[in-house]
């Protein structure tokens, strides 16, 4: 998977997220993002990272967007490692 295609699945997950209207707001609320802000930002590494992150939050969410658009259910954490500051983290 090359950034450019990380690119685009987050940008499929944004858009996912904002036609859910049970999981856009719980978005919007953890990140102080508002609806002006997903549109003029939409392209930029810093909200498609956010995005990803919080969709991995919730596997349901992930079982939904993969589910929605025809992604494995790995491919967001895949995806989330080719953007920038995606490298894996170890707690040990």
């Amino acid at each position: 998977m090359r950034q450019e295609y990380a690119e685009t699945l987050a940008l499929k997950a944004l858009t996912w997220l904002a036609g859910n209207d049970e999981v856009l707001p719980v978005f919007m609320g953890a990140t102080g993002v508002s609806e002006a802000d997903l549109k003029s930002r939409a392209a930029e590494p810093d909200l498609l990272v956010s995005v990803l992150d919080f969709l991995m939050m919730d596997d349901a969410w992930v079982q939904q967007f993969c589910d929605a658009e025809g992604f494995d259910y790995t491919e967001p954490m895949i995806a989330r490692t080719y953007l920038p500051g995606g490298g894996h983290v170890h707690w040990t």
